[in-house]
């Protein structure tokens, strides 16, 4: 197992309280990926409080865009997702997380909207009933990538 901390590339002027924790090296499969959000975070259809998640592909020779979210231990399986798969160039080649900021002026917890996979550019966009996302550098968006914990802080 590998561990990661938080180090972003913040395109937001605000910075969110959210970082990524120990993770381990994704499954060439299904692609899992540990991350813990220091502060609660919107996927479609809940909020998942502040904690450790596990984001992985449903094990699906068929169907390859769909994504299950466990609990820390993959005790419980809190939500499976149909998502649309996309692709952004990973220079890292770390996973990272997109998440869109609107609405945390107003309390609302920054909704993730996008999950790219270690290891390539690959990756799946969430689907969000009446929610248009785009992929665009703004304000907005905050993107974070895993690193090492001797540099724990975001970069601009």
């Amino acid at each position: 197992m590998q561990k990661f901390s938080i180090v972003g590339l913040v395109l937001a002027a605000a910075l969110t309280a959210l970082s990524l924790g120990p993770a381990t090296k994704a499954d060439e499969w299904d692609k899992k990926t540990i991350v813990t959000f220091d502060q609660d975070v919107e996927i479609p259809g809940q909020v998942l409080p502040a904690g450790t998640y596990v984001f992985k592909l449903f094990r699906s020779s068929s169907n390859r865009n769909i994504v299950q979210i466990w609990t820390e231990h993959e005790m419980h399986l809190l939500s499976t997702l149909m998502t649309v798969g996309d692709t952004y160039p990973n220079p890292t080649g770390e996973a990272y997380f997109v998440l869109d900021m609107r609405g945390t002026d107003e309390g609302y917890p920054p909704v993730v909207t996008s999950w790219f996979f270690g290891g390539g550019d690959e990756g799946r966009d969430f689907i969000y009933s009446g929610y248009s996302t785009t992929r665009v550098a703004t304000n907005q968006y905050q993107t974070t990538y895993p690193s090492d914990t001797e540099n724990p802080q975001p970069q601009q």
